[in-house]
């Protein structure tokens, strides 16, 4: 990201930029050979008399200002969508995993396990959703904050890291 935030501009992985320069670079050839050719005439007409360019040029801007309006309101209409639906998941498990601790057994005799329940429950949800943000995030560090899983061997949490489905594997924890 960069101290100004805005090295995301010049990265490769998951740009377009390879792609528009390969359709870029051979039209901006042709643009500057039409360009030359256009201009070997001393009198300033060129080889073409090209009338009525400015109307081609106002339709071609008004057309190129459309799409690329057009495409930034959808990515930004894309971005929210994520966003909300993010936020919406997390109120689900956050509701979900409240639901769990309130009923819980409220007797003395197994006030031990239901502890032991109850924290290994909201650590294993801390596991989820860290789990679930990695999944749709781009960081170049992986590494987000999550609640103490001392209660998790190492054993399973290699394997977890070696995952692809992380959010899954959680979820069967948790069911289990």
């Amino acid at each position: 990201t960069g101290r100004w935030g805005l090295g995301f501009v010049f990265r490769l992985k998951g740009s377009v930029f390879p792609k528009a320069c390969a359709i870029a670079l051979p039209n901006a050839v042709a643009a500057i050979l039409l360009h030359y050719l256009a201009s070997q005439n001393p009198d300033g007409a060129g080889i073409w008399h090209l009338k009525g360019l400015s109307k081609v040029w106002s339709v071609y801007t008004s057309v190129l200002s459309f799409l690329i309006v057009f495409r930034n309101n959808q990515a930004y209409t894309r971005f929210w969508e994520g966003a909300t639906q993010i936020r919406q998941v997390r109120g689900e498990w956050f509701n979900a995993s409240n639901t769990l601790i309130a009923f819980c057994n409220q007797s003395e005799e197994y006030a031990e396990k239901v502890h032991e329940f109850q924290h290994s429950l909201i650590r294993l949800m801390s596991l989820l959703y860290c789990s679930a943000l990695q999944q749709v995030c781009e960081l170049d560090n992986d590494r987000l904050e999550i609640l103490e899983l001392n209660m998790i061997s190492k054993d399973r949490l290699t394997f977890l890291q070696m995952s692809k489905d992380r959010c899954e594997i959680v979820m069967q924890w948790i069911q289990r």
